[in-house]
């Protein structure tokens, strides 16, 4: 689609802050009106959209893409929304630590023992702990008391819970950056631990590197997301 506004603005109405081209609200896929809470994220989403071009690129409006999916997918039915992000209660990467290179184990232990422990304490669980990747089953408390957590959330917070979870396949890491408990780039570190291990050990694959800066770009994205809501 070519672009077609000159000014992209965020405008204040009943209920938050609207997307606004030439004055012209802007209506999501669904087309919902794109209203916001937040005036900052409202803000950062009208700036995505000054900043394109000649011809509009959806991959540059990441912001836009997430407030989308919240409207459209998650506010009309948040539970159901909620489910496949609540599910990775019953695997969450934390919970697996390699069970032969005694080196990895400890970084995994340095890594991820303080985001379990935070969590056990937040939301007053335990959890189970595997060597190896066989699936192992939580307690059952544990899990009811982390996926209420997720919905728990609102449609916006679930729609960043969504990359967040299924990028760094932890639920954890996920809630530790909704309830601002670690920074963003400490919790990356955290659910990419495994493979930059490997990568320090067997050297870098040019492939496997594009591939993951893709995945931490959209890691980020959502946790801006998140910070500006």
């Amino acid at each position: 689609m070519k672009r077609f506004w000159k000014e992209a603005a965020a405008v204040q109405q009943d209920g938050g802050w609207a997307i606004a081209l030439d004055g012209r609200p802007v209506r999501t896929p669904a087309r919902a009106p794109l209203v916001i809470e937040s005036r900052a994220l409202a803000e950062a989403i009208a700036a995505e959209w000054q900043a394109q071009g000649e011809t509009i690129d959806p991959a540059s409006m990441p912001l836009t893409g997430l407030a989308n999916a919240a409207l459209d997918l998650a506010k009309p039915d948040p539970a159901a929304f909620a489910e496949p992000i609540a599910a990775y209660a019953q695997s969450d990467l934390f919970c697996y630590r390699d069970d032969r290179d005694t080196a990895l184990q400890a970084e995994q232990a340095g890594a991820w023992n303080p985001l379990l422990a935070w969590a056990e304490a937040r939301y007053g669980v335990e959890f189970a702990l595997a060597q190896g990747v066989l699936p192992i089953d939580q307690p059952a408390a544990t899990v009811a008391a982390l996926q209420d957590a997720v919905r728990a959330h609102d449609p916006f917070r679930l729609a960043a819970l969504a990359p967040l979870v299924t990028i760094g396949g932890s639920l954890v890491a996920g809630l530790a950056l909704a309830e601002s408990a670690f920074e963003a780039a400490a919790l990356w570190d955290a659910v990419a631990l495994d493979e930059l291990y490997q990568e320090r050990r067997w050297g870098a694959d040019s492939e496997a590197q594009k591939a993951r800066a893709r995945r931490a770009a959209d890691w980020h994205h959502a946790a801006r997301f998140l910070a500006l809501l």
